[in-house]
């Protein structure tokens, strides 16, 4: 088993454990990304736990700053900051608040939660780097609902017209958003051929399929003067049996016995 797939799997159980202490929600979309999130630590990324603002680093944005207990947890497991901050996610007074914020929090660029907002501030980013001739590289991850949004459509736009392949979106396409299915409340399809038209490179993935994410970010930018896009394919709650590819977990908490089942069909310690 490969190193980003055990790093995967640590995440998903520090993510368990955060939420069922909290009380806290978005465990499925925390779940769903998993992977990705191992891939791109796990070698993908240009950064310096020991310096987080070193000027040379890649920034990475999680728009869908509702999954933050999946970027928290990665982030503590590379050396960011100490690992017993995550005991006190989402309380009261708490350095990690239950949507991403950078305020005090090593690794994080920009406070998310107000969903469709990362790729605009990425954009600017993206463009400050060319426009500076500096080498650094601008991630974001955005979830399939947050692509609703008109803002997404127009940062894309913009993206596109001034030629960004320093930039890479990746959605974390798990089918379900806060109130039902993706297509059921607003279809995206078709998907890829948005991106395409949009002046972007898209390419389609599972997300869940390590070798195939890890030889997808080896790849970029897809495309010379082209902002890259990763649509991946993914499962909300990945990873455990009854909380995948169901809208309850975007919302609710694991309880007592939850946790446990869990925690065992993720071969962690309860």
């Amino acid at each position: 088993m490969s190193e980003n797939i055990l790093l995967a799997q640590k995440i998903r159980q520090t993510v368990l454990e955060m939420t069922h202490r909290a009380g806290s929600s978005h465990v499925g979309t925390s779940l769903s990304m998993a992977d990705l999130l191992a891939a791109l630590y796990g070698g993908v990324l240009n950064v310096r736990p020991e310096e987080p603002e070193w000027e040379e680093r890649d920034r990475f944005i999680l728009s869908k700053g509702h999954g933050c207990a999946g970027l928290y947890a990665i982030l503590a497991e590379k050396g960011f900051f100490p690992k017993d901050w995550l005991e006190d996610f989402y309380q009261n007074g708490a350095r990690l608040a239950g949507h991403v914020t950078n305020h005090g929090v090593p690794g994080i660029e920009l406070s998310t939660g107000s969903l469709g907002h990362g790729l605009s501030v990425a954009c600017g980013m993206a463009l400050a780097a060319k426009r500076n001739h500096e080498n650094y590289r601008v991630f974001v991850m955005m979830s399939d609902g947050e692509c609703d949004e008109g803002s997404i459509w127009e940062a894309a736009m913009f993206a596109g017209f001034h030629k960004l392949d320093n930039l890479v979106v990746i959605v974390d396409y798990n089918k379900i958003q806060s109130l039902g299915a993706v297509k059921d409340v607003l279809n995206l399809e078709p998907f890829q051929s948005k991106w395409d038209a949009f002046g972007w490179n898209a390419k389609e993935i599972d997300g869940h399929d390590m070798e195939k994410v890890e030889s997808t970010f080896a790849q970029i930018p897809f495309q010379q003067d082209k902002p890259s896009c990763i649509i991946a394919h993914t499962v909300k709650g990945k990873g455990v049996s009854f909380m995948e590819n169901e809208l309850l977990w975007h919302y609710r908490s694991p309880d007592k016995e939850e946790y446990k089942a869990a925690m065992q069909e993720l071969g962690g310690v309860q």
